[in-house]
């Protein structure tokens, strides 16, 4: 019977259609349904507010207009906003690429839905997108001139992966790590397909430098990303011996550095305050046994012990956190660099943060958050369980160690030397890409591991470590496929 069906719908050439569909476009396609069903349908999945979306939006002409909105702080996804109608006072609080991607979605919510009401999945339908676009081109970018039988598999785990409500959900919400993932995809796909010499090289090295930028300022934590796209992209120069495309390529770094140093530049001294706060109540003096001798290196009066573990918004406090004694005898006695010294000097300090920061390291969606509307009827801070079983495998089953990551680390780096290495003695730069564009994302991810415990302590690090989080999950999926299609080892040979 089932054969005879089959039989009846090739006749009608519908399977030998499908057969045709690209693993690429199949998985895009996939991604796609699933994260419009999620986004786009009742009951739509979001994230609820965690007290940050003030920073970007009132500099981009929407306020709250929700008459109980601080009450619905972490437990309800809230979708709708106003769009200020005369002069805008508020100056924009966080310099952001995510700027573009709000300015975009108002533009298109005034002249399509409303002029005064701001529904943020006008912005989630800009970002799913993008998204659709940037998983085409990686899978693309690996399943190129391979066979089905490979590419199908490797397309499935792209759904399983992409297709997770985990990431998407930030789509609907104004968090930057909407910014951050779909560039980092772009970025990944982009470089990929320069190494497998797919597509123009003048537009992939576009879509690398402008996915690097827009990456790199959509955050301010990200600003090491700039630096460690530069410097690492260096090896694309080599990819031709054309003088017009190292130029290019060289020039594109220049400004991928400087958006870096741009970004690190612009943050506000509000924030810096706020974050060297928690880097010592709740990194330095947190973790150690003796609060009062951990503050003399930094030349800071014992007393501000006191200040152990406690947060910069507590409502009662023990000093006026932004007071002028605070800022001459707490603030100027430290920074980054006095920090890092420190942790260098006291490694089981440092061990401890790291593995702190670990446990958050390999979870998608942070769990204060809920996913619903408040009229949905669902209980403060559910969250959707609709196509998450990615996440939550990899949230129950990965050891959540800083030790595991160096051992995963180990065994990406272990796999792809070798025809890292066959292709610099063959003197192919373009076969040896792959390997630095691996280490890349990882240093990426480390970066944001690194960056969020000295910079900020243990303050909200399920949000902070989300570059490594989805460094990970980019870098396993390319192992994986590499090693579907039986290209781990060798490379590409195209």
């Amino acid at each position: 019977m089932i054969r005879n069906h089959l039989q009846k719908i090739n006749r009608l050439g519908i399977l030998r259609r499908l057969t045709n569909i690209s693993p690429a476009f199949f998985a895009a396609f996939m991604v796609l349904l699933i994260t419009s069903i999620a986004l786009f349908t009742p009951p739509y999945i979001g994230m609820a507010d965690n007290g940050d979306y003030f920073r970007i939006l009132y500099g981009n002409g929407v306020y709250f207009n929700v008459p109980d909105y601080t009450s619905q702080y972490f437990g309800y996804f809230i979708p709708k906003y106003g769009i200020f109608q005369y002069f805008n006072e508020n100056n924009t609080v966080v310099v952001s690429s995510q700027s573009i991607f709000i300015q975009a979605a108002v533009w298109l919510n005034k002249l399509f839905i409303d002029a005064l009401v701001f529904d943020v999945r006008v912005q989630a339908a800009i970002y799913t997108c993008l998204y659709t676009i940037a998983v085409y081109l990686l899978v693309e970018s690996i399943t190129w001139k391979t066979p089905r039988k490979y590419g199908y598999p490797i397309a499935i785990l792209a759904i399983f992966l992409f297709g997770d409500t985990a990431y998407t959900a930030y789509f609907n919400s104004f968090y930057g790590e909407s910014v951050a993932f779909i560039m980092m995809i772009f970025l990944l796909a982009s470089g990929l397909l320069l190494y497998r010499n797919r597509y123009n090289d003048y537009v992939m090295l576009t879509v690398f430098t402008l996915s690097g930028i827009l990456l790199t300022t959509s955050k301010q934590q990200n600003a090491p990303v700039g630096v460690i796209v530069a410097f690492i992209g260096i090896m694309l120069i080599f990819i031709r011996k054309g003088k017009t495309f190292r130029i290019l390529t060289a020039s594109s770094l220049a400004c991928l550095l400087l958006a870096g140093v741009g970004t690190y530049a612009f943050i506000p001294k509000e924030f810096v305050n706020i974050n060297k706060y928690h880097a010592m109540t709740r990194g330095i003096l947190m973790e150690s046994k003796d609060p009062e001798a951990a503050l003399k290196p930094f030349g800071i009066d014992p007393q501000y012990a006191i200040l152990d573990k406690s947060v910069y918004f507590e409502s009662n406090t023990t000093v006026d956190l932004d007071s002028e004694i605070l800022e001459k005898s707490f603030y100027s006695h430290y920074g980054f660099g006095s920090i890092v010294k420190y942790y260098i000097t006291n490694p089981g300090q440092a061990g401890q943060m790291l593995d702190l920061a670990a446990k958050s390291a390999f979870i998608i969606r942070p769990p204060a958050m809920g996913s619903y509307e408040k009229d949905v009827g669902k209980p403060w801070g559910a969250q959707t369980n609709f196509f998450s079983e990615y996440s939550e495998l990899k949230k129950h089953l990965t050891p959540r160690t800083f030790g595991f990551i160096v051992i995963w680390i180990s065994l990406v780096m272990g796999l792809y030397l070798p025809s890292f290495i066959s292709a610099l003695r063959s003197r192919n730069m373009r076969k040896a890409a792959r390997f630095p564009l691996i280490v890349m994302l990882i240093l990426i991810g480390l970066s944001g591991i690194v960056v969020s415990f000295i910079g900020a302590g243990d303050a909200d690090l399920a949000k902070h470590v989300f570059l490594f989080t989805a460094a990970f999950d980019l870098v396993t999926f390319l192992l994986v496929a590499d090693a579907i299609r039986r290209r781990l080892i060798q490379g590409d040979q195209d």
